[in-house]
């Protein structure tokens, strides 16, 4: 008769899931530092006729939304009511970070044109009250149509009955979920009522969550892999997070995100928000992670002992107006656009082909 470690070891084979196992994934996974965009012929001659603005119709909402696919991110130091009517402007969104409040909200709507609020992201957590918050603020104005939802851990089942929940009540809205870095949560959040995911965990200019945690994956992966599950399921993404340059902007839409969400590089700005000091005579602006230990300070009374903070908080030389920043944001995009063929942005990820590089600039008179 079989002895007892035998038939462990079977029955083991056969139900795979009694024991965890540590896995170790071989393939290679890219950041927007390990690679360079290679050029191809191009018939265009100037980077004036490429046209960066794209047009979007969701899965689930069945609205319909034309603009330049750049988000500013929902962070109090960044996504202000002011960057949202610059950005407007320039036919591009903002994710209104969660801490206005209704009334702050209803004063903002008053005052702006349908167009403005058409750019608009409410933002919201996932609690109780959010939800309530959420729900007033929506009923403020019709041309309200995008809402935020957005959790540090996208991977929480609780995230996903939320979504289901705002889908059921909003039915008309677009919904925005995340954050997730992997195709099969990218699944289950657009089979939830997402419209478009949220994609990255780690790659912020003023998160921890990677060093904190040991948890992430590199950006231009998870935009590539993120991507291709959205798409196969008629959603989009936002690639959230690690941009440091423009040209980092146009390697996220050229890896298949539709939105580019932007922190860092619009910070700092007289639009973002952020608290101005003055130090040396010279001007600064505090810019801060929103799982930092400033963010919970402000927001809900200290860090929690349970928890850890999970973002930086930093002082940035200030940047003026935001106009500036956006202008030389879409001249690098429209200019890879043309070193690659791509008439428009939508046509970029067609036309693009990523070469693997161990070094970016040359760096001899210091970074660009």
């Amino acid at each position: 008769m079989p002895d007892k470690s035998f038939l462990s070891a079977v029955l083991l084979r056969a139900n795979p899931c009694e024991e965890y196992k540590m896995r170790i994934e071989q393939d290679l996974k890219l950041g927007f530092k390990d690679v360079l965009i290679r050029p191809k012929r191009s018939t265009l001659k100037s980077r004036s006729q490429v046209d960066l603005n794209r047009q979007f119709t969701f899965k689930h909402s069945g609205k319909t939304w034309t603009g330049v696919p750049i988000i500013a991110a929902n962070m109090d130091s960044v996504a202000s009511f002011e960057m949202a009517t610059s950005l407007a402007q320039h036919n591009i969104m903002t994710a209104v970070h969660k801490h206005y409040s209704v009334e702050q909200w209803g004063e903002f709507v008053a005052n702006q044109s349908p167009d403005v609020l058409q750019h608009v992201m409410v933002s919201s957590g996932t609690s109780d009250a959010d939800f309530i918050k959420l729900s007033e603020i929506l009923a403020l104005s019709d041309a309200l149509n995008f809402i935020c939802i957005d959790i540090a851990n996208g991977y929480s089942e609780h995230l996903v009955d939320y979504v289901r929940k705002v889908r059921q009540a909003h039915p008309m809205k677009v919904i925005s979920a995340g954050n997730v870095v992997t195709g099969d949560m990218v699944e289950e959040l657009i089979i939830a009522g997402a419209d478009i995911v949220k994609v990255g965990i780690g790659p912020g200019s003023v998160c921890t969550t990677r060093v904190k945690t040991g948890v992430g994956y590199p950006q231009l992966s998870a935009i590539i892999e993120c991507a291709d599950a959205a798409h196969g399921l008629g959603g989009q993404i936002i690639g959230d997070g690690g941009c440091s340059c423009a040209g980092d902007v146009a390697k996220a839409f050229g890896g298949g995100a539709d939105f580019v969400m932007l922190g860092g590089m619009l910070a700092g700005h007289e639009q973002s928000g952020g608290e101005i000091i003055e130090q040396d005579g010279k001007k600064l602006v505090k810019f801060y992670g929103m799982s930092s230990q400033s963010a919970m300070d402000k927001h809900s009374g200290g860090v929690a002992k349970y928890r850890a903070a999970e973002g930086k908080t930093v002082l940035l030389p200030f940047k003026g107006n935001v106009d500036n920043t956006v202008n030389d944001i879409m001249g690098g995009v429209r200019s890879t656009c043309t070193y690659v063929g791509a008439a428009s942005l939508k046509e970029l990820t067609k036309r693009t082909t990523f070469i693997r590089v161990q070094e970016q600039e040359n760096n001899v008179y210091g970074k660009e």
